[in-house]
């Protein structure tokens, strides 16, 4: 029997144009309690499924428990998925989709990202004004745009993480994203100081 071929992480249609993806959202908007804490972590969506199985969640969630109470945190997904509370992250079609962005060749798809992933973002501030206290986004590249731009246009503070001064400092010019990684030791040392001072 012949081994099925995978489809590279990039491939197929983005799951942010997806309507099951568009679906699920809605449904987050306008039906889901989202709990009330002092503060909300954004963390970037990972190719690995479910999102807190993956080696890169596995290590902010360590960062995390370090440096803040768990009963003040609540932890919110956003990326190629949109924006979903983890606390859902196995409810379809969040844990059975297969897409890196940064793999995608096609600058149309990464405009269209962009204005869509603002868009949802935007939408989850507003819905959430007035529940957290706090709120911060690890997270760099157009994930981080995505969400500077979202927080402006709706006025909702978001203390984003790395500082732009920290990316400077560790941008390497000679690597396919110069920014690097969010497991980089300088940017998680900043991401643990952060959320002691919330």
């Amino acid at each position: 029997m012949a081994s099925k071929e995978r489809e590279p992480i990039w491939g197929g249609t983005p799951p942010f144009f997806r309507p099951e993806f568009e679906e699920a959202f809605q449904f987050i908007i306008r039906d889901y309690t989202v709990p009330e804490r002092d503060v909300a972590i954004f963390l970037p969506c990972s190719v690995h499924k479910p999102y807190s199985t993956s080696p890169s969640h596995r290590l902010f969630d360590r960062v995390i428990a370090a440096a803040i109470a768990p009963e003040r945190v609540h932890k919110v997904v956003f990326g190629t998925c949109g924006v979903v509370p983890r606390e859902l992250e196995r409810m379809y079609p969040y844990a059975s989709y297969r897409y890196m962005l940064g793999r995608s060749p096609d600058p149309v798809v990464h405009r269209s990202f962009l204005r869509i992933e603002t868009f949802r973002v935007a939408a989850y501030l507003e819905k959430t004004r007035r529940t957290y206290r706090h709120r911060v986004a690890y997270c760099l590249g157009e994930f981080r745009e995505a969400m500077k731009e979202a927080s402006a246009r709706t006025g909702v503070p978001v203390t984003l993480v790395p500082s732009d001064e920290t990316i400077a400092r560790c941008r390497d010019l000679t690597l396919k994203f110069p920014d690097g990684s969010l497991s980089t030791q300088e940017y998680l040392e900043e991401f643990a100081a952060v959320l002691k001072g919330v």
